[in-house]
């Protein structure tokens, strides 16, 4: 009890982190539907024009999310310490407790506690949550991809399934029975095939759609003969899926885990390809660590310099723009480090170095008053 008793926060500690919680829940929870909601918007055509259920639909796109917030905490982190911090020095909040004689220590380290508990969670999201959620994701979509054949299927429509294989259907019956199949097979560049069919039902076998044609004949031209080959069938299978290239799919850099980043199989990965790996290892160990930066720049630009009564707005604009250019400058490391691992250190020092850059500035001067702060003129007269 004593322990616990120990750690719990003062008082006035507790009523900024709390404003700074709710805040940063509220700021970051609404940002996250926004861009949820414009990028769910190119899978919408697969609920309204394909059939895609509903529920599979928002299971799909739900998965982005928290690759989504795992991307904006550090900016929404950063914008809530700025905000309440910035309203309680408007309300002169900051002023009273300063004349209490709150050090600048005391007045960050609410913004600091808040900032900890962001980094913990986007490590969470960057090292296991986000790796576990993108691979479902695009499991997902590659099974609902290859699948999709079984609803693009329009009567009258020549519908491209891929670049190599068109199907024309020339109508379809309540119980799913296709009427009139037309089909240009170029997946063999040099075994070009046209089919056609009296009726047809689609199949799904192994999550691959496919179509078993009913009386009809497959058609090739004999590419040194010229001659026309007709193959009469009264049962033919014709396999929908995208090409046999696309059946096993390699895995994107955002859904490796940090192992696999580090440590990529050579059977699996271009040469061309380590850089990507390893800037994105790198970029996920080092992107959390930006938001005490982030938040120590914000800290500055509230509690270090004097008070002015009517607001100083050149502060946390100056603040704004400082932002922008680190995060600015991290990509254009990001990207140079593709290309070139040299300069992946470089990462890492984007990364801390304004956090400690802020630090001494915040807190160094301060520190520096005490030590000079001069002795009472009673307590050398005792001491005579």
């Amino acid at each position: 009890m004593r322990l616990l008793a120990s750690l719990r926060l003062p008082m006035f500690d507790r009523y900024i982190l709390h404003q700074l919680l709710i805040a940063l829940v509220a700021t970051t929870g609404g940002l996250a539907a926004l861009i949820w909601l414009t990028q769910s918007l190119r899978f919408v055509s697969l609920v309204v024009d394909r059939g895609l259920s509903l529920g599979v639909f928002l299971e799909l796109t739900g998965l982005l999310i928290p690759s989504f917030v795992a991307v904006i905490l550090p900016i929404t982190t950063f914008v809530v310490v700025q905000f309440i911090y910035h309203r309680l020095a408007g309300d002169r909040e900051i002023v009273v407790m300063r004349a209490a004689g709150m050090s600048s220590f005391a007045l960050a380290k609410p913004g600091m506690i808040c900032a900890l508990i962001t980094t913990i969670m986007c490590y969470l999201l960057n090292i296991w949550i986000v790796p576990a959620a993108y691979h479902s994701f695009r499991k997902n979509e590659f099974k609902i991809r290859n699948k999709m054949a079984a609803f693009m299927l329009q009567e009258g429509v020549f519908t491209n399934i891929s670049n190599n294989l068109t199907v024309y259907i020339r109508s379809k019956d309540h119980n799913g029975v296709l009427k009139g199949i037309l089909v240009e097979d170029a997946r063999q560049p040099d075994n070009k095939a046209t089919i056609l069919a009296e009726s047809g039902n689609i199949v799904i076998i192994n999550d691959k759609p496919q179509v078993v044609l009913s009386n009809g004949s497959r058609e090739v031209i004999d590419k040194k003969t010229g001659r026309l080959n007709v193959l009469n069938f009264e049962r033919n299978t014709i396999d929908l899926s995208s090409n046999k290239e696309q059946t096993a799919r390699l895995k994107d850099a955002t859904e490796m885990s940090l192992h696999e980043l580090l440590h990529p199989n050579a059977q699996e990965v271009f040469d061309r390809d380590y850089g990507k790996l390893a800037v994105e290892a790198h970029r996920r160990l080092t992107s959390p660590l930006t938001i005490f930066s982030f938040t120590m720049i914000a800290l500055v630009s509230v509690l270090r310099g004097s008070f002015a009564r009517y607001g100083n707005i050149l502060r946390p604009l100056s603040a704004i723009f400082t932002i922008v250019g680190l995060m600015s400058l991290i990509l254009i490391i990001q990207n140079v480090a593709t290309r070139n691992m040299i300069f992946i250190p470089f990462i890492w020092v984007v990364a801390i170095a304004p956090g400690i850059i802020a630090s001494c500035v915040l807190f160094i001067p301060e520190f520096k008053t005490k030590d000079n702060k001069p002795v009472p003129l009673s307590s050398l007269q005792r001491g005579r």
